[in-house]
Order: structure tokens, then C-alpha cells, then sequence
């Protein structure tokens, strides 16, 4: 007897928990209940009200397993009985009540073990909250009038069931598209119109289907997120992007019109003559657009340079009216090519000559321009050497 006595006794907690409140909702019995007496009372009452309820048979297992552990008679172990319960709501209400309680009960008989006794797979969830305070050496788990798979299959099945009536992304399908085929059928019953619901349905249906299928709805609710987000572009930028727009549509009607002026050429002539004549007419019918168009985006671009005091603008200036000239180039060269103009090839020499002098005496302009206003463009060493090889 003095040997039992020098040793520490084992403090050990028999402890029933009931996650989903029932204690508290169909009995009105206020947690934690500690003792056997208080126990059985709450099970007695807990049965009464609920013959059903297996929150009632798990704490007649507790009292069990407490007096089966008491009856041993072992000196070096104190028994204690308790129940715990949670909230109604379940989830972290319910886990953060059994946690306090808990924590009260530990401060009255701190226990060195616990033994777990519950009804089932909802209370299992709760072992890490125990183990984390106190160490858990057994789990008593009572399955009544029930397999635990039914169990655990149910609990399952309203979780997923909840999830398709609370997430948008599958309330969309599973609630969504069954309500809008029932207003459909109810707006064709008051209309008369039955006898097309299903090519309605079908309709919608198949709708449904290409829209999600080839992603027309992410789709769309990226370009309305682009639209909220979208910030326009500086001036300058836009006057450029639309003069190349402008500039490219120009150049592609003038070969369209060079094209068809081509295929009306005069097909009396034969071999080489007949692709010389071809060329010349395609030039004759295109070349205006073209230059046109090239010059329009060419202005553009200097437009934004001027705007940006950019020196650049000043080669593309010496750019534009060389470009410019070149139209006289290109349609007396459509003269020659179709013999349709009288001293053409002398024409053609002196447009080459004059346009040669108009290049070098756009150079020498930008070059002057460029020193006497060197205080507008701000410059750094690498554009002042792009404009002198300019």
C-alpha cells in the first residue's frame, strides 16, 4: 500500500463528445457535464427527447466504459467522467466551443490521458482538437442501428449538395439552367405555345453549350474586364496608330485598283510586250495609293515625334518628300512600261535628276533646321550621331 501511494497516480478523462449540440438543443442541458450521475441524467434526458439520437447511446458507453475502468480497482488510476458539446452550426462555432470547454474541464481535473468516446464520423473530427491539449490513449467509437460507411457516405453527400447550392460556379448549372428551362415551360404554357417546348429546350440547350464549351463566356468577361480597365494611349500614340491604319488600308486599295487595272490592259500585244504592258498598268493604277498611303504613315509617325520633341522628326520630315516625289517616278515609269506617253523616258531622266536634288536639299534642311533649333529636341548623344549619318 505505501509502494501504490509513492507513485504518481494517472489522472485519466473518459470524454464524450457531442460536435452537433444536440445536448444543448434537445435537452437544454448546459456543458460540460462532469460525473457519472450528472452523465447518466444527461443521457437519460437526452433519450427521452430523442429516442433516436445517438448522442444519448455514446454517453451510456462512457458511463459503461468509466465503470467497467473503476471496477478494476486500480490504486494508481483516478477515473473522470465528462461530456462536451459543440454548436448546431457545426464548423468552426462548434470546434471553438468544445475547445473552451475543454480547456474549463482541464482546469479542474487536469487529466493525464483521455479516453474518446463518440457516436461517429462528425465527432471523430474533433481528436485533434483533444490531442493537441491532452494525449489520447483510446477512441471509443459507437455506431447504433447504422453503418459507419452510410454514415460517412451521407455526410458526403450533403457536403456536395451543399456545395452545388452555395458556390456560384455549380449553382449556375445545377440551379441555374433547371430554373431557366422551367420559366421557359412556364412562359410557352401561358403563351399556348407547348407544342415548341422542346425545340426550345433544345435550343437553349445546345446555346448553353457552345457558349461554355468554346469558352465564349470567359471570353467575354475578360473583354469587359479589359473594357473597365482599358486606359487610352497618350495623344501622340493614337495620331500615329490611326495614320498607319489610315496609311495600310490606302496602300492595300491601290493594289487592289492596280490589280484590276492590270487585268484590263490591252491583250492585243504578245510576249514580252504583254508583261511590260501588265506592269505598267498595275503602276499606273496604283502607285498613287501606294505613295499616298506611305506617306500618311510616315506623317503619323513624325506627328508623334514633333509631339515628343523628338530629332528624328526631322529625317522623317526629308523622308516624306522624297517619297512624295517618287510618285512622279513610279507613273512615268508606267508610261515608259506602256509606251502611252509621248518623250517619256526623257520625262522619267528629269524626274530622276529633280528628285535626287529635292533628297539633297531636304538634307541640308534638316541639317540646318537641326543646329538652329537644337535647344527644342531634347537629345541625347546617340540621336545627335543617328542624324548626322542621316
Amino acid at each position: 500500500m505505501e509502494e501504490m501511494q509513492g507513485k504518481e497516480q494517472k489522472r485519466i478523462l473518459i470524454l464524450c463528445v457531442d460536435r452537433d449540440g444536440d445536448l444543448d438543443v434537445k435537452a437544454q442541458i448546459k456543458t460540460p457535464v462532469i460525473g457519472r450521475k450528472a452523465n447518466l441524467d444527461a443521457a437519460v434526458t437526452l433519450a427521452l427527447h430523442d429516442a433516436e439520437e445517438t448522442d444519448a447511446n455514446a454517453m451510456f458507453e462512457a458511463v459503461q466504459t468509466y465503470d467497467r475502468l473503476t471496477g478494476e480497482g486500480k490504486l494508481d488510476e483516478v477515473f473522470e467522467i465528462a461530456t462536451l458539446s459543440g454548436s448546431g452550426y457545426g464548423g468552426v462555432k462548434a470546434d471553438r466551443k468544445i475547445v473552451a470547454e475543454l480547456a474549463q474541464l482541464l482546469s479542474s481535473f487536469p487529466a493525464s490521458e483521455v479516453i474518446l468516446v463518440t457516436d461517429g464520423y462528425s465527432d471523430e473530427a474533433v481528436l485533434p482538437l483533444v490531442e493537441s491539449r491532452v494525449p489520447v490513449t483510446s477512441v471509443r467509437r459507437l455506431v447504433v442501428k447504422h453503418s459507419a460507411r452510410i454514415e460517412e457516405t451521407a455526410a458526403v453527400f450533403w457536403r456536395y449538395l451543399k456545395m452545388l447550392v452555395e458556390e456560384p460556379k455549380y449553382s449556375y448549372y445545377a440551379l441555374g439552367l433547371p430554373g431557366l428551362l422551367i420559366l421557359i415551360f412556364a412562359i410557352l404554357w401561358l403563351l399556348n405555345l407547348i407544342s415548341v417546348a422542346g425545340v426550345v429546350f433544345v435550343f437553349v440547350l445546345s446555346a448553353i453549350l457552345l457558349v461554355k464549351g468554346f469558352g465564349v463566356d470567359r471570353a467575354a468577361k475578360n473583354l469587359y474586364k479589359w473594357a473597365q480597365e482599358y486606359s487610352p494611349p497618350p495623344v501622340r500614340v493614337q495620331i500615329s496608330s490611326f495614320s498607319a491604319i489610315a496609311g495600310i488600308i490606302c496602300i492595300v486599295l491601290g493594289v487592289y485598283l492596280g490589280w484590276t487595272n492590270a487585268v484590263g490592259a490591252n491583250s492585243a500585244v504578245v510576249g514580252i510586250d504583254f508583261l511590260l504592258q501588265i506592269a505598267g498598268s498595275f503602276i499606273k493604277g496604283s502607285i498613287t495609293l501606294i505613295v499616298f498611303g506611305v506617306c500618311v504613315i510616315l506623317l503619323g509617325r513624325a506627328i508623334r515625334w514633333y509631339l515628343e520633341r523628338d530629332p528624328r522628326v526631322l529625317r522623317n520630315a526629308a523622308l516624306i518628300v522624297s517619297i512624295a516625289w517618287t510618285r512622279q517616278i513610279f507613273d512615268l515609269t508606267g508610261d515608259v512600261l506602256t509606251k502611252s506617253g509621248e518623250n517619256s523616258v526623257e520625262k522619267l531622266m528629269y524626274a530622276i535628276i529633280v528628285g535626287i536634288l529635292i533628297g539633297v536639299a531636304s538634307i541640308l534642311v534638316v541639317i540646318a533646321i537641326h543646329r538652329s533649333a537644337s535647344g527644342f529636341f531634347e537629345e541625347t548623344g546617340k540621336q545627335v550621331e543617328e542624324i548626322g549619318a542621316g
